[in-house]
């Protein structure tokens, strides 16, 4: 590899219990195909690694994948493990368990006894001893019920060595004070981006105020979540690309991070140019009118979505 300039460093850093984390990150999901969960188009095997090794070498510390990553013929995990193992000591890599996928690809739901066996296999397939966080990912069913028995089973994992810091993930305020209940929480990933609900902006602040990471996915994808970004971006979202010579993602990017510092950011790509430029969105500075304007755009029409949304 060519020497690391720490270009995803120009946002900051924050904590992820005891690891630091430049705030733009880095997100798995598109490395496996157009169609990440379906049998579409595959990327290809080598310029997926090649992503992986130039998000690295621009500073990308911060790593989000799941073992349900996978498409007919590429697996996110097996991907990282072959790009970056052995891997380099300030790099974190997150996943999530409670959603899995059989051979087939057909979803299934974790019972609290099925934990384990989903860890041990994102153990497995990146080559790691222990994984550094582990997510859980409640299921649109469970959003307003308890997630207690779940997420104590992940805890007897932590406490057995198999997993460093936990998070939650799809989860309303009330669960993750469940969560905090039973064991520390280091993360809160949700969807979020410009035209958040009012309560997913209230769990940014209740993050913000509890000193945990509130970890966005969509930023970029918005309504348009697995299928990528929905055309048709609003014209205050381009009016302020423009004025910045940056692209609309960019710009979604930038608004995110502009949050609160304990947000970070985990755009993912497949694309070694679309890297570069999330990336740099990570040093796009937006103004307090820019910022107002893009708060107060209204919200677009949500497509459709997969059952581990």
């Amino acid at each position: 590899m060519s020497p690391r300039t720490n270009t995803a460093a120009a946002a900051g850093t924050w904590r992820l219990g005891d690891l630091t984390v430049n705030r733009v990150g880095f997100g798995a999901m598109r490395l496996t195909g157009t169609a990440p969960f379906d049998h579409g188009v595959p990327r290809d095997r080598e310029q997926s690694i090649g992503v992986l090794r130039r998000a690295v070498e621009l500073g990308v510390n911060h790593i989000d994948t799941a073992a349900f990553y996978f498409s007919a013929t590429r697996s996110a995990n097996e991907l990282i493990n072959r790009a970056l193992a052995p891997y380099p000591e300030d790099l974190v890599i997150a996943t999530k368990v409670w959603p899995g996928r059989d051979p087939s690809g057909a979803w299934w739901w974790a019972a609290p006894e099925q934990l384990r066996g989903q860890v041990e296999e994102n153990l497995r397939q990146l080559g790691r001893d222990h994984l550094d966080v582990v997510n859980l990912r409640v299921p649109p069913s469970r959003r307003t019920g308890s997630i207690g028995e779940h997420f104590a089973a992940l805890a007897e994992l932590r406490d057995a060595g198999l997993i460093r810091h936990l998070g939650v993930s799809n989860v309303t305020c009330e669960q993750l004070a469940e969560a905090r209940a039973i064991a520390p929480v280091v993360c809160v990933q949700n969807p979020y981006g410009i035209g958040a609900s009012d309560a997913d902006r209230a769990l940014l602040r209740r993050c913000g105020e509890l000193g945990i990471a509130f970890v966005p996915f969509f930023a970029i994808a918005g309504p348009g979540r697995e299928a990528g970004p929905a055309p048709g971006d609003s014209e205050e979202i381009r009016a302020v690309a423009r004025a910045h010579g940056a692209t609309p993602a960019q710009v979604r990017l930038a608004w995110t991070l502009r949050q609160g510092p304990h947000v970070l950011a985990i755009p993912g790509t497949g694309d070694p140019d679309h890297l570069v430029q999330n990336v740099a969105a990570g040093a796009l500075r937006l103004s307090e009118e820019e910022m107002a304007r893009l708060t107060a755009a209204p919200p677009q029409t949500q497509v459709g979505t997969r059952p581990s949304a």
